[in-house]
């Protein structure tokens, strides 16, 4: 068995993917402004923007806590949607939302998943990649799905465990649950190395 970690994460889908594997977790965060060097290669965005959520609620510990969570590997993650050469984050609002999934409904695009294990003086990093398919989607699905599940703090504007997963997606290449937030199989075996 796993012994505790810290999730350096308030996203309930991650929580719920650690309580499914049985993964023992305490949640700690810090707020990070989630911003990334210009030009910095799409497959480096989200372990970038992890690594420094991860390393915030580290420096955090050791200020808050006086090393008590010392021997607890840190795990933190983000997830990026990639639409041809654009990285689409999460939505600003209604409006924003409602153009996010026009602009995704028929096409393909990428979910990549940066996921950062602290641990002591180790690191264990990695990108994981899926890739998705919406079918068409009409403007009236578009707008009932943002309506009734404000998927505004979700990258792309849906979550593919909701509604507009289970009508609007055609396919699916690679880890569903990574589409959810977090490679959690990948997750698993990166820790039992620690």
């Amino acid at each position: 068995m796993i012994k505790e970690i810290i999730l350096a994460s308030k996203s309930d889908r991650r929580k719920t993917l650690l309580e499914w594997a049985e993964v023992p977790f305490e949640i700690i965060t810090r707020g990070t402004d989630e911003t990334y060097p210009e030009g910095m290669p799409v497959i480096e965005i989200p372990v970038h923007i992890a690594r420094e959520k991860g390393q915030m609620v580290v420096d955090k510990i050791k200020t808050s806590f006086h090393g008590e969570y010392h021997h607890r590997p840190v795990l933190a993650a983000d997830t990026i949607v990639v639409l041809g050469d654009r990285v689409i984050g999460k939505p600003a609002n209604r409006e924003d939302a409602i153009n996010t999934l026009k602009a995704l409904s028929g096409q393909h695009h990428q979910v990549i998943t940066g996921v950062v294990i602290l641990f002591e003086e180790k690191e264990i990093a990695f990108a994981d990649v899926t890739d998705v398919e919406f079918h068409n989607l009409t403007q009236e699905q578009i707008e009932f799905y943002v309506d009734k599940y404000q998927p505004y703090d979700m990258s792309g504007a849906y979550a593919i465990q909701e509604w507009i997963g289970v009508i609007g997606i055609k396919s699916i290449k690679g880890d569903f649950y990574n589409v959810m937030g977090l490679p959690v199989s990948r997750v698993v075996q990166a820790l039992q190395t620690l």
